[in-house]
């Protein structure tokens, strides 16, 4: 069975910060910035790189900002 490697990419002038995402990853790979996008949110950001391409955060987002990719790993 190949392994599968995650990436996400969160489009973080969109997120608003709900934090909907961040319990529904499994790996803990995203967190709230302290920084703000430029409608005054603190937005989701990756924090590791354990991502396993589930895609939870991507189904659970309500405003459809997060996009998943998966890599095969050899």
């Amino acid at each position: 069975m190949a392994k599968v490697k995650g990436d996400i990419v969160i489009d973080i002038e969109k997120c608003k910060g709900c934090g909907v995402c961040i319990p529904a990853c499994p790996n803990d790979v995203i967190a709230l910035s302290k920084n703000v996008n430029g409608k005054g949110y603190n937005y989701a950001e990756t924090v590791n790189e354990e991502c396993i391409g589930c895609a939870n955060c991507a189904i659970v987002c309500p405003d459809g900002v997060i996009t998943v990719y998966r890599k095969k790993i050899e």
